[in-house]
């Protein structure tokens, strides 16, 4: 089973010729990834994501400046650009999109995919299963035949659903519990069980399917546990919140990830925050986990959900300042919050997870031997 992972890992990096193992991918994150974080996690041996966009002219914005910086990036002598190893007849973006398919326009999605054709669409949050997951992969496929589709999964139904698929992805990604996106409200489980069973389901079934792990993961340690488990790669959303380069999130927020420890008193899963900023559709099986604030605590104790609001939207006004234990904005983030402790680049984010993960497996590898 080991080999099977190892040798999936590498067939993974080899379809995306920047990369560097451990494969590292910063998540999709809605409104919070910016072009200059996914283009300098590709550049650094990762693979970028930007997450969704509310309407097709949002998308072409970001794309277009996503392509401008990976154009530079791919130009420059700099010994440390993994993008200038691309050979000039690469067409795609090196860097990927996400969809939440329960909220996003198919029609619009298909066509921003035929325009601008990243390496890599990730889907997620179907509200009629994989039989929809396989309407959008049949239309992305038909709309950029070279772009592959990867599909988020917290279940092992899920898997089962993916097994039985008309139109399988590239690659599944399994995200645990302890995710700080949107994830399975009450069916979640761990990385620590739940990726295993997946991975063994998988190789009865005979899928060779690249099987990335996210949630919780910040570090070389949670890098390498998810490898041990039967990762090929790694997702990240937390630990890239605190990049340099992530100009979307705000220095109140990013001071939040650094203030909070011990997830399991400090965060929360909670539809709170989502409808106080009016999105009150997500479908019910999935959840945010949110830092614990006192708009949270003033829910708890009783106060309407209309005061809430109106004391949510004053505080959005000044922004930064109403993040924090008394702040009222809401902040989402994975369980792993506790081991991030700075603000650096993304480059040190990738090449630092990748160093530690690979210490720690060569010194397990050399202990057992």
């Amino acid at each position: 089973m080991a080999s099977q992972s190892l040798n999936l890992a590498k067939a993974l990096a080899a379809r995306f010729p920047w990369t560097t193992n451990p494969f590292i991918v910063s998540a999709p994150m809605r409104g919070l990834s910016s072009a200059e974080l996914a283009v300098a996690v590709s550049n650094a041996g990762g693979l970028g994501f930007i997450g969704p966009r509310p309407n097709p002219k949002d998308w072409t914005l970001v794309l277009d400046k996503v392509r401008d910086l990976a154009t530079k990036a791919r130009n420059t002598t700099s010994s440390g650009s993994q993008l200038a190893r691309l050979p000039p007849d690469y067409a795609l973006l090196p860097i990927g999109i996400g969809f939440q398919v329960w909220t996003d326009d198919l029609a619009a999605a298909t066509a921003t995919v035929q325009q601008h054709k990243p390496c890599v669409v990730w889907l997620f949050a179907p509200r009629n299963g994989q039989a929809e997951l396989d309407e959008w992969s049949r239309a992305l496929r038909d709309a950029s035949p070279d772009t592959e589709i990867w599909i988020q999964i917290g279940t092992v139904a899920e898997a089962r659903e993916i097994i039985a698929s008309s139109s399988p992805p590239a690659v599944v990604v399994v995200q645990g519990a302890e995710a700080g996106g949107h994830g399975r409200a009450t069916d979640g489980m761990a990385l620590t069980t739940l990726l295993p069973e997946i991975a063994e389901l998988f190789r009865k079934e005979e899928k060779s399917i690249p099987l990335l792990a996210a949630g919780g993961i910040v570090d070389g340690r949670g890098a390498a546990a998810a490898l041990c488990l039967g990762a090929s790669g790694v997702v990240m959303g937390t630990r890239f919140l605190n990049a340099v380069e992530n100009n979307n999130v705000p220095a109140g927020y990013q001071q939040e990830i650094i203030r909070v420890q011990d997830a399991a008193t400090s965060t929360t899963r909670t539809q709170l925050y989502n409808h106080l900023r009016g999105i009150t559709t997500w479908p019910e099986q999935w959840s945010p986990r949110a830092i614990i604030n006192r708009t949270f605590r003033d829910h708890q104790a009783g106060v309407p959900f209309d005061e809430l609001k109106k004391l949510h939207d004053e505080a959005a006004k000044s922004g930064s300042n109403n993040y924090g234990p008394d702040g009222r904005l809401g902040a989402y983030v994975g369980a792993g919050v506790g081991l991030i402790h700075d603000i650096k680049n993304a480059e040190a984010i990738v090449k630092d997870t990748q160093t530690e993960a690979a210490s720690i497996l060569r010194a397990l590898s050399s202990s057992i031997s």
